[in-house]
Order: C-alpha cells, then structure tokens, then sequence
C-alpha cells in the first residue's frame, strides 16, 4: 500500500440546525486498503459518506480525496465509483443502456460486456430496468460503480437483497477490483461480512467514532467465549461461569486458549461431557451490541 492516503478527514463536522451529527472527526483511508464505516443508526456514517463522496458540504473541517477536495468532482469523480443504497436509474432503460450512460458520466472507458459479464447480468443485458428483480437491480447498481475499475469505490450496502450466489459473486468482483490496487469504502448491516473483509473498522456512535482500529484489534475489547452445558450430576467446575437464559452456561476469558484447555482437561478427569460446546473469540457483532452499553 502506498503511504500517501487516499482518503484524509481531519476534524469533520456536520451539523443540521442544532443537530450536530458529526463530531470533530478525523480518519485515513490507506490506497488498496478495504475500509469498512460501521455504526449505530443515527451515528453520523451516512452524513460522513456524503461529504467525503462531495454530495455534501461539511460544516466545518477538511477533507481529501487523492488530495482534493471531494467536491472537485471533474478532478475526483473520474477516479471514483459510488454505489448508493438506491441510484434511481430510469426504469425505461435497459442494463446495458444503464450501464452506458452511467459509464459515460463516469469519465472512464470499458467494455459494457465485460462489466454485466463481471455482475452476471448478461442475460439480462436487453431488459428494461423495471422489469428486473430488487437483487437484480442491486447488481446493476454494483456494475456502475465498478465500470471502468475506479481507484477508490464506496459500497453503501452492497449486498442488501442479494441470494448467497450473488454475494459471492459481488465479493470476488471485489477481491478482484483490490488485485488492480482499488480502494474500498464499506457500510454495512452485515457485519460479517465486514468481520471477514475489512483491513480497518471505524465504528461511530453519536457523532464519533466509538472505536478503530483492525478487526481483531476492535474484538479484543470483549473477553472471548466457551458456552456449554453439563449434566446435573457434574462437580463443580474449575473456572467461574454464569448460566444464561438459555440454560448454558458462560465462559468469559481473555485467554481463550488457556481456559478452554483447563475445561477440557476438567471434563476429561471426570468423565463429564460438555454438550453443545461452543468455543471463540468475540465477534464484530458483540463489539457492536456493546456500543449501547456505554
């Protein structure tokens, strides 16, 4: 990765009348790094989106895309690629209109073929944009952002209404797009996928970021987890558990390794079993639902 970043807010403020909904925010997209902005809703991450991708004016603070302002779009705009949660194409069009006249507006050159080819709408190349189904359209609005490989694309729910197929085959256009050195900007309600994918997470609550960092750094946070559960006869256990609702019981550690290697031994020099045994480190989502506990 190359360290010049290629996207740099420095104290981002946005405000509507009194409402401040974001928060001296500051941040760096590293170039080739996959990026993903998470955050609670009403957290500022769609009002930070906008500006950074020059739809919006900040209230106050500086932001740099490839070193310019977002809003010099004949300078920015050729470089980028914006996959919006909804892009309103004319339902008069077909997908290969679509993908043309977008791709025109784009500033970059391609081969429409190969970009329905890349989001598996060939097929579907001579259907009318109101004839095509939500997931459908979610491809179509993927293969616009994508025309003509940009350095640096947004993905504002890029998955939303798409069957497992689609997914995968969107996340390997992706993992392609980053093997020719683009940029990726994530939002998403799925944070798995996220979990999975991301280099770095910024994580906003009210207007600021709650935490950043890689995903294992945000995952360390929490204690990590063992839930099982024992027959009534059991002895009492080496390490101190809490029974939850369901019945199991729970295992918080931060030395995953350590504890569950006890638990075992424990079970195994008393001839207990622990059923439904589950063993792992804390996910993103965790992090996430830990937010609204501050």
């Amino acid at each position: 990765m190359s360290s010049t970043p290629v996207i740099e807010v420095e104290d981002l403020n946005v405000s509507y009348g009194d409402f401040h909904a974001v928060k001296n925010l500051s941040f760096q997209v590293a170039r080739g790094e996959l990026y993903a902005l998470l955050g609670t809703n009403g957290a500022g991450k769609t009002s930070t989106l906008e500006v950074v991708e020059g739809h919006r004016r900040a209230t106050s603070g500086t932001v740099r895309v490839f070193g310019r302002s977002p809003r010099d779009r004949r300078a920015v705009r050729p470089r980028t690629g914006i996959m919006l949660q909804e892009s309103g194409f004319s339902p008069d069009l077909t997908v290969d209109e679509s993908v043309r006249l977008i791709g025109r507006l784009s500033g970059r050159t391609d081969d429409v073929a190969r970009v329905l080819d890349v989001v598996g709408l060939t097929h579907k190349a001579r259907t009318r944009v109101s004839q095509l189904s939500g997931g459908e359209k979610r491809r179509l609005d993927f293969a616009t952002a994508v025309y003509g490989t940009p350095e640096l694309v947004f993905l504002d729910e890029p998955t939303t209404g798409l069957d497992i197929q689609s997914r995968d085959a969107l996340w390997e256009a992706v993992d392609r797009l980053r093997e020719d050195g683009s940029t990726v900007v994530l939002t998403t309600h799925y944070l798995e996928e996220a979990q999975q994918r991301a280099d770095r997470v910024g994580l906003m609550h009210q207007g600021v970021f709650h935490q950043e960092g890689t995903v294992s750094e945000l995952t360390r946070t929490l204690p990590a987890a063992i839930r099982f559960t024992l027959p009534p006869t059991a002895p009492a256990l080496p390490l101190p558990a809490a029974r939850q609702s369901d019945g199991r019981l729970l295992v918080e550690t931060f030395d995953l390794q350590e504890d569950l290697y006890a638990l075992l031994g424990w079970a195994h020099a008393n001839a207990t079993e622990l059923r439904e045994l589950e063993a792992g480190p804390t996910r993103l989502d965790d992090v996430f639902r830990a937010i609204g506990n501050h």
